[in-house]
């Protein structure tokens, strides 16, 4: 079920509830403005506030849209920011979008409609005390203050894609032939899609502090300023991790080839040792045979057979030893022309 709050910042920085959209749009008596929080909204939610807020229809249309980048759009009366939370569970990485609409005297949030969680209040509250000096200030304040604590929460899944990337190398040294590449691949597709919504983020804010929205003031700038210093951070590390696993799967692939080699190393040993006996034993194998027909026998006639077995048996001893002592010649001139 849907999850909405609706508040009245003062200018002291107290949130105070609201029943109900209109209620918060409504101009305070003390001043201040209003905070509006859209948890998985119904397009009925959000279609509203075209005429309440004067909210341009593309911005209602992009928040209930889950196929987008992270992006910024300035209108006549409000601008619409994208960005992305991240989560990351059971080695699959996720972004989910959280997406701003600041105006004059109010701002929008509208999240919670993927698996990447809208940010948490138990989580939310402590930073939201800790800023209320600021949050009087305006609704850009608010908004610094709910974008530092998504891209603080994002450094989870970072630190958690790192250890990943540091248990793989770990996996591949231990246990080479129980690793499986899908891992590699697996992980460097979270990395991409990390580094791909980082580098839509930083371009956000890079506009964001030159001051292509009217509605984020001279005062406000330096603390965005902050942000992006940690959206670069990360965008970095995730180059990083993108080159550590590309040196992981080379390193695999090298030693998948040198086990591969080694293996057919010992088959060839074992193969030339079959060889070896196989040719010492084919002429003694074919005298074998004719020596046990009785073709034989009418040769050497039945009297002779004591002196021309023992005779035939020593004769098959001799050819085996000059055929080994022939091949091992033959192998170790062939050995000699290879070094």
């Amino acid at each position: 079920m849907a999850d909405h709050k609706f508040y009245q910042v003062s200018p002291q920085g107290e949130l105070r509830p609201m029943g109900s959209a209109e209620d918060a749009a409504r101009p305070a008596p003390g001043g201040g403005y209003a905070w509006l929080d859209f948890r998985d909204p119904a397009p009925e939610d959000l279609k509203p506030l075209v005429q309440l807020l004067g909210i341009h229809p593309l911005s209602v249309e992009d928040c209930l849209d889950e196929a987008q980048i992270p992006k910024i759009d300035n209108f006549d009366k409000t601008s619409f920011l994208l960005m992305n939370s991240y989560s990351y569970r059971d080695g699959v990485f996720a972004t989910g979008e959280i997406d701003f609409i600041i105006g004059a005297g109010f701002l929008v949030t509208v999240g919670g409609r993927d698996r990447a969680a809208h940010w948490e209040d138990a989580e939310l509250a402590p930073v939201l005390r800790r800023e209320a000096p600021n949050l009087g200030h305006g609704p850009d304040f608010l908004l610094h203050a709910l974008l530092d604590h998504v891209i603080d929460a994002k450094h989870r899944a970072i630190d958690m894609i790192e250890s990943e990337v540091d248990d793989t190398e770990e996996s591949i040294l231990k246990d080479l032939p129980g690793f499986r590449m899908s891992r590699l691949v697996d992980l460097r597709r979270n990395v991409l899609v990390m580094r791909k919504s980082l580098f839509y983020e930083r371009e956000v804010l890079v506009k964001l502090c030159r001051r292509d929205s009217p509605f984020v003031s001279e005062k406000a700038i330096y603390n965005f300023r902050d942000i992006y210093d940690h959206l670069t951070k990360y965008y970095e590390e995730a180059e990083i991790y993108r080159e550590v696993i590309l040196s992981l799967t080379e390193m695999y692939l090298s030693m998948v080839n040198n086990h591969m080699s080694l293996i057919a190393n010992r088959t060839n040993i074992t193969v030339r040792r079959l060889t070896l006996i196989t040719t010492i034993f084919m002429p003694l194998t074919l005298l074998a045979g004719i020596g046990g027909m009785s073709e034989w026998s009418m040769m050497t006639g039945p009297a002779n057979w004591r002196v021309a077995y023992p005779a035939f048996i020593l004769a098959m001893v001799v050819i085996g030893g000059c055929t080994y002592l022939i091949l091992r010649k033959v192998y170790k001139k062939a050995s000699l022309k290879k070094e």
